[in-house]
């Protein structure tokens, strides 16, 4: 493992208690990796460029970044600069769920959360948080200035994941609120009816707000890792099921694929960023999504 790896394990950064410093940790080996990879000197150009669009001239497309990036980006003008971004983040009780990961789902999401909000306001971008679960909780207003993240970091590091969820209503409650284009970044495991989702991101997105899904499952989640007879338990509403594991894995990988299929599936017709993660994964592969996708729209 090399040193910039280490700084974007989840199993590493359990040994940082604070906040402030798993973020700072987390950004640090982010940018050290860029600056390592073919990526070196994208940390800062980013910041000048945003993703080629219909109707933009291909005259100006930056042909150095589509070299490091494979993807068309053109120059921004003074005015697309900076974006609005709202950190969403889902507290239901599944969210609290881990297996064998020192990291639950929503540890995970904290720790990422943090990790753009630092990396925001270094960008000198606005970002605001919102916490939901059965609909909208906390709500903190967009800022740019460094004192913000205190703010930010404090009240992520105070979330407990309780109780039911709503996410399509509380993302229809987001969509109203907001009074300008914004970027919103929504970290929950989507354990819910999918359709009521679908259709509170379409809200969203006919609003003019670009959206990036970070869909946060748990290791166990993804990979079945049981043997024998398995009791498995809604978090939530606490129902249970007792299958026999080796006869249902094959079956529960299939319902995993399908799950995940349909929201890359809705959310690349509705423009919508879908980030597919696990709270085995290492941090570096969502920061480099939203990275490339934060300005797509400006």
């Amino acid at each position: 493992m090399t040193s910039v790896e280490s700084y974007l394990k989840p199993e590493v950064i359990t040994q940082i208690k604070r906040l402030d410093l798993r973020a700072q940790f987390v950004v640090k080996g982010f940018l050290q990796g860029l600056h390592a990879s073919p990526f070196q000197g994208f940390s800062v150009e980013f910041s000048e460029h945003r993703r080629f669009s219909e109707g933009d001239d291909p005259a100006d497309i930056d042909w150095l970044v589509y070299a490091k990036t494979d993807k068309y980006y053109i120059k921004k003008f003074e005015a697309e600069t900076n974006i609005t971004g709202y950190l969403a983040m889902d507290l239901s009780k599944s969210m609290g769920f881990t297996y064998r990961q020192e990291l639950t789902k929503f540890d995970y999401s904290i720790c990422l959360a943090a990790a753009l909000c630092y990396l925001m306001i270094h960008q000198q971008d606005p970002v605001g948080l919102v916490t939901f679960d059965e609909k909208i909780r906390h709500c903190l207003a967009p800022k740019s200035r460094r004192s913000h993240l205190n703010n930010v970091l404090s009240l992520l590091s105070k979330l407990k994941p309780d109780g039911q969820t709503d996410i399509a209503r509380s993302l229809g409650q987001l969509a109203a609120m907001l009074k300008q284009r914004s970027l919103v970044m929504v970290f929950s495991d989507f354990l819910t009816e999918k359709d009521s989702v679908f259709e509170s991101l379409r809200r969203l997105r006919h609003g003019g707000h670009d959206v990036i899904l970070f869909h946060v499952l748990d290791e166990a989640e993804v990979t079945f890792p049981f043997d024998g007879m398995v009791e498995l338990q809604d978090p939530e509403s606490e129902d249970t099921l007792v299958v026999e594991a080796e006869g249902y894995r094959q079956d529960y990988a299939q319902q995993i694929e399908d799950f995940r299929e349909a929201y890359a599936t809705e959310c690349r017709q509705m423009g919508v960023d879908y980030v597919p993660l696990d709270t085995s994964m290492q941090f570096d592969h969502a920061l480099m999504e939203y990275l490339l996708s934060r300005r797509s729209r400006c």
